[in-house]
């Protein structure tokens, strides 16, 4: 009976398809993952998570069999770690949106707006008995604009870049097709108009000529002829300008100015403008590491294209080091400032640094990835830290 039972579920498996060959790229399944008895062919069936134990069916949630089909899913699909296409176009429209936005630099970009507000008010408190909340109305404005600005920024990259997110970010809606390059240009001049009209009837013509500059500097870096990212240091050059100093000091110029105080420029404001500068560099490194193999098809050279991806995640590290390593002296150089937050928090960050630093696999798609997230886990920090600087 034993015998009979096995030689049952075996044509049983056979049938379902759980011996065939595994495929290059796996389809995705679904939530639900198949955990049969035998333990060497869990989540191999392609059916819907129905299995036999005892004579009875039964679905199980396998989180554990999901994450690893996810993991394998990503290593089959190469440098742009392919998204299945079910998940791409999840949540219809508005998720499409919402990639199209890269959400990872609107939430720096909504971070630093918050920190140097709270900069802002915080040295009001303590220089006066009262607060002009009307800096808030206008920091919301602000914040509309910036946002307007990003999305213009990350775009028309989007429009001009769709053959190389094609190899590299699939997932991305315009290269996935769930938004069209007419309705891609429409949203891109949309926000470039819009958040040119909010800041020139907000502010000042100061901020507005800064904000034209961070506009000007995040057009020639994806459009030709100039195309700046092609050339490792035009594209440093110009993320430096725009996620570094022009934001921050632009920030800190409006933020005084609409509670209408001088414009001083304390240590902390200048120590985060310039180490953000130099994080900017950093990002403009690390940004291009998932992307070599789509870079080197289309010969864009990047530094990771072209000194591998090893070489310049080191090179992204010890820049980084040495950013931790300025923040520190500061701690203990600068007038006013607050030494044991600065000193503790840059040497934890830099522990931080070392420890995902060293577990990087240069050779493994979703290592590489973790790595360049765990970047910007490092940039959001230090715009929470700031404040209290």
């Amino acid at each position: 009976r034993v015998a009979a039972a096995i030689i049952a579920l075996t044509c049983h498996l056979r049938a379902a398809g759980a011996f065939s060959p595994m495929p290059t790229a796996l389809p995705h399944y679904g939530p639900l993952s198949l955990r049969p008895a035998m333990g060497a062919v869990r989540g191999a069936l392609p059916v819907s998570g129905v299995s036999l134990m005892g004579g009875r069916a039964y679905t199980r949630l396998g989180e554990r069999g999901e994450a690893r089909a996810r993991a394998l899913r990503m290593e089959a699909g190469g440098a742009g770690g392919i998204v299945p296409a079910d998940e791409g176009k999840k949540g219809g429209m508005l998720n499409a949106l919402y990639k199209f936005s890269r959400p990872h630099t609107i939430r720096g970009t909504i971070l630093a707006s918050c920190a140097c507000v709270t900069r802002v008010l915080l040295d009001c408190i303590e220089k006066a008995d009262f607060v002009e909340w009307r800096l808030l109305r206008i920091a919301a404005v602000g914040l509309v604009a910036l946002l307007c600005g990003n999305a213009y920024i990350v775009g028309i990259n989007q429009i001009y870049d769709v053959d190389i997110d094609k190899v590299n970010k699939p997932f991305l809606p315009v290269a996935a097709g769930e938004i069209s390059k007419p309705m891609a240009w429409t949203l891109v001049l949309g926000t470039a108009f819009a958040g040119l009209a909010l800041v020139a009837s907000t502010f000042s013509s100061v901020i507005t000529a800064l904000y034209c500059l961070g506009m000007g500097f995040g057009t020639v870096y994806t459009v030709p002829p100039f195309r700046w990212k092609n050339n490792a240091f035009l594209a440093a050059f110009s993320i430096a300008m725009v996620r570094g100093l022009l934001l921050n000091i632009g920030l800190h110029q409006a933020a005084s100015n609409a509670l209408g105080l001088p414009c001083t420029w304390p240590p902390q404001v200048l120590f985060i403008a310039s180490f953000m500068t130099v994080f900017a560099v950093v990002i403009a490194i690390a940004k291009d590491l998932p992307d070599v193999d789509g870079d080197r098809q289309f010969k864009v050279k990047t530094l990771a294209s072209t000194w591998g991806v090893a070489n310049a995640a080191k090179l992204v590290e010890r820049i980084l080091l040495g950013n931790y390593a300025m923040g520190i002296a500061v701690g203990f150089l600068a007038p006013g400032v607050n030494t044991l937050l600065l000193v503790s928090s840059h040497l934890g960050l830099a522990g931080f640094l070392r420890f995902f630093s060293s577990k990087l696999d240069p050779d493994s798609v979703p290592s590489i990835k973790l790595f360049y997230k765990n970047i910007w886990k490092l940039f959001y920090a230090e715009y929470l830290l700031f404040p209290f600087f």
